[in-house]
């Protein structure tokens, strides 16, 4: 029995290091809505809520590191590491940008006693350095649900130029570009 805790322990310890490469970094990075919600609380019928769902990811973006693509290849920059994977880190300043630029109320996915109303899904393509052009990129193809029957999709892309290739530069430029992208999708949703 000691030995199987032994072994148990050991892998835990060792899938915790794992995506670290076993250190912990300095640092970690978050991002950060341009404009919050106001404190006041918000009263909404069904119709008008909205549900913001966490977007899917290609397996280059399922990571705490950010990405950088030059071409076919992805690389990932040095000592930058992510709060948390991009997606989820979107879909919270989506929810946080909805909510405070069309006043409408943004339920979690994970309140099921709730109706959804509008459902908000989508794939996060690109959340990274495009070291070709040196500029942080942000593309998110959006699929708005309005009922049962009614789908509309649409691409968000921003674009942000980035002096060097390092987390001081990288990281403001993709906290930039998300919040335009974020910006432009509470505005293609509307109040």
């Amino acid at each position: 029995m000691k030995t199987r805790s032994l072994i148990a322990a050991s892998a835990a310890l060792a899938l915790a290091g794992c995506g670290l490469g076993g250190k912990t970094p300095d640092l970690l990075l978050n991002l950060t809505p341009e404009v919050t919600v106001p404190e006041s609380g918000r009263t909404s019928n069904a119709e008008n809520a909205i549900t913001v769902v966490r977007p899917t990811v290609p397996q280059a973006l399922d990571t705490t590191r950010v990405p950088v693509m030059e071409g076919q290849s992805v690389t990932y920059l040095k000592d930058a590491f992510w709060v948390d994977t991009p997606d989820n880190l979107f879909r919270r300043l989506l929810s946080e940008t909805i909510g405070a630029r069309t006043g409408r109320v943004v339920l979690d996915p994970l309140q099921f006693s709730f109706n959804p109303g509008h459902r908000l899904t989508g794939q996060l393509q690109n959340f990274g350095l495009d070291a070709t052009r040196m500029e942080a990129v942000v593309t998110y193809d959006a699929a708005l649900a309005r009922g049962a029957e009614n789908v509309t999709t649409r691409r968000f892309e921003a674009r942000v130029p980035v002096a060097a290739a390092d987390r001081n530069n990288v990281a403001p430029a993709l906290n930039a570009a998300a919040n335009r992208v974020a910006t432009e999708v509470a505005g293609w949703i509307g109040g």
